[in-house]
C-alpha cells in the first residue's frame, strides 16, 4: 500500500503543505519496457547530436570546396564555434524555461528548433547564413540536453541512474556512425557529391528528428516536476497509472525504502534563490561541475570538430573517405560508457569518475608525441584515438551525470544549463577555433600543443573529481540534493 500525495493546508498557494512519497515510489520500480520506451524516445536526442558534429566534420572537405561557401579551414573551426556557442545560449534560455513550464513543453520546443535549423541549413547560401543556422541548430540542441537529462534523472530509479545515463550519451556515438555512414555515401560523386552531396547529409538529422517528434507524444510530464511546483494530484496521477501497468502484468512492487517528503508550494524558483544555491550552499559541487564538463567540452570539441581536418591535411585521407575512419572512432566512444557503466553504480562515482578522465589525459598527451613524430600513420592514430575516447567518452558522460544528480529538483535544468553554458564556453568555443588555427598553420608541433591543453584539462579535472566529488550511487535524488521546497521535520 501506497501513501498518496496528501494536501495538509490551503491558506495560500505559497503557504500551502503537502507529503508525497512519488520520489520512493519512482526508485522503487522495476525495469521494464516503459523504462527503455522512455529512454530510447527521449535519450535517442544524443544521436541528433552525434550526428550533427559528425557531419560538420566529416563533410568539412566538401564546404571548402564548395562554390557557394568555399571555407576555409579556420572558417571550419569557426562554424564548429558557431554550434557550440548557440547550444550555450539555447541551454541557458531552455533551461530556464524547464524549470519554470515544465520538461515535457521543452522537449517539443527544443526538438522542433533543431529541425527547422538543420533542415535550412541544407539551403544555406553562403558562409554567414551557414554560421546562423548551425548558431539555431546547436541551440535546440543545448536545450534539448537540459530538458532530456532533467526527465531521465527523475524517471530511473535510482539503483539504474548511472549505468543509464552513460548509455544513453553514449549513443552520441550512434549518432556520429550515422552521420559518417551518410557523409561516405551522399559525397560519393557517384551518388551525390559536390555542393548537393553535403546539403542532403543535413536533411538526415531533420528527418530524424520527425520520427522522434512521435515517438514522444506517448511520454508524460515528469511527476517530480509536477511535485514540486504545486501539482500533487497531477503527479499522483501519472506514478499512480505507471504502478498499474506494472499490477496489471503481475509485478509486485517491493515495500517503499525511503519515508515521504513533506513540501511546500512553489510555483517557481527566484533566480537570486538559484544563484545562492549553485555558487554558495553547493559551490563545491559546482567547482567539480564545471570542471568536468569544461575539460570534457575542450577535449572532443577540439578534436573531433576538427578530427576530419588532421586526417586531410596531415595524412592525405580524401574529402569523401573521412567517414570510413570516423566509423571505429564512434564504435569505442559507444563501447566505452556501455561497458563502463556499470561500474559508476557499482564502484562508484568518485572512482570511476576521475580514472577515466585521468586515462583519457594521459592517453591523449602519449598519442599526441607519437603523432608529433611521425611514429604511427593513419591507421594507428585511428586506433589510438578509438582507445583513448573508450575512456574520454564515458568520462565526458559522467560530466553531465554529475551536475545533473547533484542539485536540488527546482534547479535541475537550469544547473545541467549553467555548468553545461559555462563548461562549453571555456572549452567548447575556445577549441574548435583553437585547433583550426593550429592545423592551418600545418605544423604537427602545434597541434601537438593543442593536444597536450586537453590533456592537461583532464587531468586536472581527474584530480577535482577525485578530492571532491560526490558519491551518489543507488541514492535517491532527494537525498543526494534536498529539494528546496522541503520542510524540515521537527
Amino acid at each position: 500500500m501506497t501513501t498518496r500525495a496528501v494536501q495538509q493546508s490551503s491558506t495560500s498557494s505559497q503557504e500551502r503543505l503537502y507529503t508525497t512519497d512519488i520520489p520512493a515510489r519512482l526508485d522503487r520500480l522495476p525495469w521494464t519496457r516503459f523504462h527503455t520506451l522512455l529512454v530510447f524516445a527521449l535519450g535517442i536526442t544524443w544521436l541528433l547530436d552525434g550526428l550533427e558534429v559528425t557531419l560538420a566534420g566529416a563533410v568539412s572537405g566538401a564546404l571548402k570546396s564548395s562554390p557557394a561557401l568555399a571555407m576555409s579551414n579556420t572558417d571550419i573551426g569557426l562554424a564548429g564555434a558557431a554550434y557550440i556557442a548557440g547550444a550555450v545560449i539555447g541551454a541557458l534560455f531552455f533551461g530556464w524555461l524547464t524549470d519554470r513550464l515544465g520538461r515535457r513543453k521543452l522537449f517539443f520546443i527544443t526538438l522542433f528548433l533543431y529541425i527547422g535549423a538543420t533542415a535550412a541549413t541544407a539551403f544555406a547560401w553562403d558562409l554567414w547564413s551557414f554560421l546562423l543556422l548551425r548558431f539555431l541548430t546547436g541551440a535546440g540542441i543545448g536545450g534539448e540536453y537540459t530538458a532530456i537529462n532533467s526527465t531521465i534523472q527523475e524517471f530511473t530509479p535510482a539503483r539504474y541512474r548511472g549505468w543509464v545515463d552513460l548509455t544513453i550519451n553514449g549513443t552520441f556515438w550512434l549518432g556520429a556512425a550515422l552521420g559518417a555512414i551518410g557523409a561516405v555515401y551522399l559525397l560519393d560523386p557517384a551518388i551525390a557529391g559536390g555542393d548537393l552531396g553535403w546539403r542532403l547529409c543535413f536533411g538526415i538529422g531533420a528527418v530524424l528528428g520527425l520520427l522522434i517528434m512521435l515517438m514522444r507524444l506517448w511520454i508524460p510530464e515528469s511527476p517530480r516536476w509536477l511535485m514540486i511546483h504545486d501539482q500533487p494530484d497531477e503527479a499522483e496521477r501519472i506514478v499512480a497509472s505507471i504502478e498499474r501497468q506494472y499490477r496489471a502484468r503481475g509485478i509486485d512492487l517491493p515495500p517503499l525504502q525511503a519515508p515521504p517528503l513533506r513540501l511546500r508550494a512553489r510555483h517557481n524558483t527566484p533566480l537570486a534563490e538559484v544563484m545562492r544555491t549553485l555558487f554558495v550552499t553547493h559551490r563545491r559541487r559546482a567547482w567539480v561541475g564545471l570542471t568536468l564538463l569544461s575539460a570534457q567540452a575542450f577535449f572532443y570539441n577540439a578534436i573531433f570538430f576538427t578530427y576530419a581536418l588532421v586526417l586531410t591535411d596531415f595524412y592525405g585521407v580524401p574529402a569523401a573517405k573521412v567517414g570510413w575512419y570516423i566509423l571505429p572512432f564512434a564504435l569505442g566512444n559507444f563501447c566505452g560508457p556501455l561497458l563502463l557503466g556499470r561500474l559508476f553504480d557499482v564502484i562508484g562515482r568518485r572512482v570511476m569518475i576521475s580514472a577515466t578522465y585521468l586515462i583519457s589525459g594521459a592517453l591523449l598527451a602519449f598519442s599526441g608525441y607519437l603523432f608529433e613524430q611521425q611514429l604511427i600513420d593513419v591507421t594507428q592514430q585511428t586506433l589510438a584515438w578509438m582507445v583513448i575516447f573508450f575512456f574520454a567518452s564515458a568520462a565526458a558522460s559522467s560530466a553531465y551525470l554529475t551536475v545533473a544528480e547533484t542539485f536540488p529538483l527546482e534547479i535541475r535544468a537550469l544547473a545541467i544549463a549553467v555548468f553545461y553554458a559555462f563548461g562549453t564556453a571555456l572549452g567548447g568555443l575556445i577549441g574548435p577555433t583553437l585547433f583550426g588555427a593550429l592545423i592551418e598553420s600545418g605544423e604537427r608541433a602545434n597541434v601537438l600543443v593543442g593536444y597536450l591543453i586537453g590533456a592537461a584539462l583532464m587531468v586536472i579535472a581527474g584530480l577535482t573529481q577525485a578530492l571532491w566529488g560526490v558519491a551518489a550511487e543507488r541514492r535517491s535524488l532527494e537525498e543526494v540534493a534536498k529539494p528546496l521546497s522541503q520542510v524540515n521535520d521537527r
